[in-house]
């Protein structure tokens, strides 16, 4: 008599069953990510966004999705996100990939992510992240406790795991499902020479004038907000991040309306 075989979950077939170690997707990346020879080590090369990638197969309910944060990076705000996805990257143009996974990704398909309680992920710690058969979204750092980030993932068809290396968060890799039952390691920068490397590479930061509301940058959190969008006229930002978002993506990241131009002073937009 044959051993036993547990039901499938709806969706899924039994060439989908999680015996394939979990890599990343070597096709369907950010255009800021690159990735190791054996596509487990996914870094961001620079700015603070374009870095989503994708699990290589369909994650199973309940199966655990284990990774290491490599490296970190001061100078911005948020960062590591991750979720699950109804989107098969086998069929994702890389090119056109949104540059954040919250919201833009969620709003472009069937994505559910979720980013990290702030301050609970550094260098060197092991995140662990699944969702259940009721399509609730947990996490856990290291040892601590599961968190509950979500609990409205739609369940019934196959789901990726999807991870956004943002902000301040530089290199990730992933690891066996076991990894999350390991001891809290030291922090790891082998993928990293020089750890002051500039968040840009060739960039010149832009001098701060002194801020005239008091209010640190949300960004960066060291310089004074000095800084104004137009036209929405949000000015939570020192000029150095202001110039960078406006650079980058030309969208405000408080309220995504379209940058025209950046203005010193915080005063209301004419």
């Amino acid at each position: 008599m044959g051993s036993p075989t547990c039901p499938l979950p709806p969706g899924y077939t039994a060439t989908e069953a999680p015996g394939e170690a979990l890599r990343f997707h070597e096709d369907a990346r950010g255009a800021q990510v690159h990735l190791d020879e054996v596509g487990c080590i996914a870094r961001r090369c620079a700015t603070f966004h374009d870095g989503i990638v994708f699990s290589q197969r369909p994650v199973w309910p309940g199966e655990r999705v284990a990774l290491r944060v490599l490296r970190q990076e001061g100078g911005w705000c948020g960062g590591l996100r991750v979720g699950f996805t109804r989107l098969d990257p086998a069929r994702v143009s890389a090119p056109c990939l949104p540059p954040f996974v919250c919201p833009d990704l969620e709003l472009q398909s069937p994505t559910w992510a979720s980013l990290l309680p702030e301050g609970c992920v550094r260098a060197g710690s092991i995140v662990c992240f699944w969702v259940n058969r009721r399509g609730w979204l947990y996490a856990k750092v290291n040892a601590g406790r599961p968190l509950l980030l979500r609990k409205d993932v739609l369940m019934g068809a196959p789901l990726w795991a999807v991870m956004d290396v943002y902000g301040t968060t530089k290199a990730i890799e992933l690891l066996g499902e076991t990894a999350s039952q390991l001891p809290e390691p030291q922090p790891w920068n082998r993928w990293f020479d020089n750890p002051a490397t500039p968040m840009v590479p060739g960039e010149e930061a832009v001098p701060d004038l002194k801020g005239t509301s008091g209010e640190e940058c949300v960004i960066c959190f060291h310089h004074a907000a000095n800084t104004r969008l137009v036209p929405c006229g949000h000015s939570h930002f020192c000029s150095s991040c202001a110039q960078r978002v406006f650079r980058d993506t030309a969208k405000c990241p408080v309220c995504r309306w379209q940058i025209e131009e950046v203005a010193l002073g915080t005063g209301e937009c004419s």
